[in-house]
């Protein structure tokens, strides 16, 4: 039943973003195919699918936060939540531009959700988008972007929504059938852009959304342009491959006048730049030789984080022959010392940062990275049991066997992983690998924020909470008292082996204390120290 006129409201935002993940899932292999522009690195559609999962995620914990009843948040909170979302998760040259687009429409569709704001956010978005990019090309996502805007522009007058976003889509389905005769490199290797094609499935959603039936004309179809060959392929990387090794992705947070410069600073240093945001948090992009120059410059604009550097040099070394492995496995760890640690046994692993838990995109992608017939999946954390299993769903749809091994911290990972055996059969290791995790207990150290009731008691702010299996089981004044009095629980139960994983700021004067407690006071039982590095707590406890 298709909505009336007034109902581009937060619901069918929130209706938006759930289409078009889903409308990106289903297509993201098909816009993989066809990236080209501007490396043929094949990851343009499974970065708009990350991107959008982040602009959802961020929606629907807005919707959770106000669920009062049958009240629903406002439409500014959401459309601000829907573009945040998009900004901390972009991924890649698409991503990014993607993220400034649904920022361009959210600082319009803030204020009304009639036909006319519709236009205008759809204007502002493409506008946007070229600013934010520092040398724009057409043919490109760009294009189609402008396009849509136009074709929704000459609706002017027509007070339904969904007329406006029905023209704005098939204005870019014909903008992006035009893209291989714009650029170049699309047109010796036969294909449309792969980021114009994603918008145009985004659009697709949003018309899906605010009229309540898919789009007049369709799932999207070009029928003159074949999908990539592998020779096509070849072709269309000869440019790129003489072009910047990185690619360079980081938040930052820094006013306006830094970014200027930073702008400025890398488009002397690399291509393919694009930076979005505003209100002290930017997305930054950019393609250089030189990725510690790159990092360096934001260091020097503000504080760059959630720093991703992709070398292009070894897909083109190795472009797409390497045959899978039998067996792989994904870990998430808290920490970059873990991450080190689980990679040197060939895991691949994805960090997990302090109240950014991993979505199950990057679960996904990670499994895909593991380029493994046969995956094991070690979510350490008890709160991604779910988004771990919808991760191995969607893998398994792509055929590749994975198994979810329920691990509910660290250490019961790195448990896992000591037993892991990829020479035997799957089930037997996974058996294994499960055996080793139930079997080991965990705590960790950290600290109060503010007074509270815990299981053990009041805490007051600053203290040393002990939490065991996690619940609060001891209240400290300092780190290795409480720490000390952790162990003693944990080994009143009996065990052979303790491990520690130190937090970057831990001496390592703690772990001779600690090890030096469980010698004297527990015979036969061994101790293990790892180091977490950055975002770890300040210490991890495992005892098997």
């Amino acid at each position: 039943m298709p909505q009336t006129a007034d109902d581009m409201d937060a619901v069918a935002v929130r209706t938006w973003c759930s289409l078009a993940l889903e409308a990106l899932g289903r297509e993201r292999e098909a816009i993989d195919a066809i990236n080209v522009y501007p490396v043929a690195d094949g990851d343009t559609g499974t970065n708009l699918y990350l991107t959008v999962e982040s602009a959802a995620g961020a929606v629907e914990a807005v919707f959770a936060a106000h669920a009062t009843g049958t009240s629903v948040p406002a439409l500014a909170d959401v459309v601000r939540a829907m573009a945040h979302g998009a900004l901390i998760g972009a991924r890649g040259n698409s991503g990014t531009i993607l993220a400034q687009l649904l920022r361009g429409m959210a600082g319009v569709l803030g204020d009304g959700h009639d036909a006319d704001h519709l236009r205008r956010a759809l204007t502002r978005a493409a506008e946007a988008a070229r600013q934010a990019v520092a040398h724009p090309v057409e043919g490109t996502v760009l294009t189609v972007a402008t396009a849509a805007a136009r074709a929704a522009g000459r609706t002017a007058g027509d007070p339904r929504p969904e007329a406006v976003v029905q023209a704005a889509y098939d204005g870019a389905r014909t903008a992006l059938d035009a893209t291989p005769g714009q650029l170049a490199v699309l047109g010796r290797a036969g294909v449309v852009d792969a980021g114009g094609r994603g918008l145009v499935t985004v659009l697709g959603a949003l018309v899906e959304a605010v009229s309540g039936e898919p789009p007049a004309h369709g799932t999207w179809v070009t029928p003159d342009i074949a999908p990539v060959t592998a020779a096509a392929a070849d072709c269309a990387a000869d440019g790129p491959a003489d072009g910047p090794a990185f690619e360079v992705i980081y938040l930052l947070e820094a006013r306006d006048d830094a970014v200027d410069r930073l702008r400025a600073r890398l488009d002397g240093l690399g291509d393919s730049l694009v930076v979005v945001g505003g209100d002290g948090l930017w997305n930054v992009h950019v393609h250089v030789d030189d990725a510690g120059a790159a990092v360096e410059a934001g260091v020097e604009a503000g504080r760059p984080y959630r720093i991703r550097i992709t070398h292009f040099g070894a897909d083109r070394a190795h472009p797409h022959h390497r045959e899978p492995a039998q067996r792989g496995v994904v870990v998430v760890v808290p920490g970059d010392g873990l991450s080190g640690l689980c990679a040197e046994v060939g895991a691949t692993t994805v960090l997990a940062r302090p109240g950014e838990p991993p979505a199950s995109g990057e679960l996904v992608d990670a499994i895909r990275r593991a380029h493994a017939r046969e995956v094991v999946l070690l979510p350490n954390d008890a709160e991604l049991r779910h988004t771990a299993a919808a991760a191995a769903e969607q893998a398994r749809t792509e055929g590749i066997r994975v198994a979810l091994i329920p691990t509910r911290a660290a250490v019961q990972g790195i448990a896992a992983l000591a037993v892991h055996e990829p020479d035997r059969s799957f089930d037997e290791d996974v058996v294994a690998m499960t055996a080793a995790a139930g079997a080991t207990r965990y705590a960790e150290l950290a600290v109060a924020e503010r007074q509270s009731w815990t299981m053990a008691g009041i805490c007051q702010a600053g203290d040393i909470l002990g939490l065991i299996d996690g619940d609060v089981a001891v209240i400290g004044e300092d780190v290795p008292g409480t720490a000390r009095a952790v162990l003693d629980r944990m080994l009143s139960a009996g065990g052979e082996l303790v491990t520690l994983v130190l937090g970057e700021d831990m001496p390592d004067s703690l772990a001779e204390v600690l090890q030096e407690h469980v010698r004297e006071g527990y015979l036969a039982v061994d101790t293990t120290v790892y180091r977490g590095g950055r975002q770890c707590a300040p210490l991890l406890i495992g005892v098997e």
